[in-house]
């Protein structure tokens, strides 16, 4: 069996905002374009987007999968865009999306985003029909989109999936049980975080269900973050990871935008998963910030 890689990028954010109307910024949106205006527009950068996907592309990944966030405030003049830049960047059956917070930022915008990317997001059974969770099957593995993205009061930015898509997965999970697939796990919050107002608030629920079921790696966004933690499987513990924004410049604060690399191959009856970092550091342009491989024995072990 060869080698499958499968790149992960995330929080696009994509850059620039559009105009709008003092209409189309009422509410919630109004406290989203005054951090934009104010904040987030020296962070997210079309140029350091730019480079960072060129050099995804140089490296030929079989599959990407991206964790959420393509948008900001969910303007309806941000989808057409957000849709050419995937496109772009690879057509559906080479490119998996789940959507984040700012991808369903007010209430209407959730629907708006799956009629944008259908194609993106519905599973191989399903045609281009959107419901989480989701199933596509990429060489040997068995990725797996849930969708934490839920629109929320002003100033808070947690995710649920809500007891149909725990029971939907609970199932989808049972079925793979015994099946040879690598089983990758895409959302767009992280299991775990510090922040009370940016957490999946039924993360206790999600673990428990992994705990029972497994899977070989889940994948996550929204906090802009390098990090890898694990979570408890039915045999071995579970890697999850994240990684920052793929627009982010260097800011001082959060680290400059990065994607993951998994090189994934059968050996035996075992997989092996090695991990690379690929982005903005302290050298010019884009390098390999970290290697590693992703075995429940070796954590932290460089390659």
């Amino acid at each position: 069996m060869t080698t499958f890689n499968l790149a992960h990028l995330s929080d696009p954010h994509l850059p620039p905002l559009p105009a709008a109307s003092w209409r189309e910024l009422a509410g919630k949106r109004m406290l989203g374009y005054l951090n934009w205006t104010k904040n987030r527009h020296l962070i997210h950068r079309r140029d350091v987007l730019d480079v960072l996907m060129a050099d995804l592309r140089a490296h030929r990944p079989d599959h990407i999968a991206i964790t959420g966030d393509l948008v900001n405030l969910a303007l309806a003049q941000e989808f057409a865009p957000a849709r050419r830049w995937i496109e772009r960047l690879g057509p559906p059956d080479r490119v998996s999306v789940v959507p984040g917070n700012h991808d369903a930022y007010v209430r209407g915008s959730a629907e708006r985003f799956a009629e944008t990317f259908p194609d993106y997001m519905s599973g191989d059974a399903r045609g281009n029909a959107v419901a989480f969770p989701f199933l596509r099957r990429r060489g040997p593995l068995a990725i797996i989109g849930v969708s934490s993205a839920v629109p929320t009061a002003p100033f808070m930015a947690t995710g649920w999936l809500g007891e149909a898509q725990h029971a939907a997965l609970a199932a989808m999970l049972a079925q793979l049980d015994g099946d040879p697939a690598f089983r990758v796990l895409l959302i767009h919050h992280p299991l775990r975080s510090r922040s009370h107002h940016k957490r999946l608030t039924d993360s206790p629920q999600l673990q428990a269900l992994l705990k029972r079921h497994g899977v070989d790696l889940v994948l996550h966004g929204h906090d802009h973050l390098h990090s890898t933690t694990w979570i408890d499987g039915p045999v071995a513990p579970i890697p999850v990871v994240g990684v920052p924004s793929a627009s982010a410049g260097a800011d001082g604060h959060r680290p400059a935008a990065a994607y993951n690399l998994f090189s994934i191959l059968r050996e035996g009856e075992r997989w092996r998963c090695d991990h690379t970092i690929r982005g903005f550091g302290d050298a010019p342009g884009i390098t390999q910030l970290q290697a590693a491989r992703l075995t429940p024995a070796a954590e932290s072990s460089s390659l």
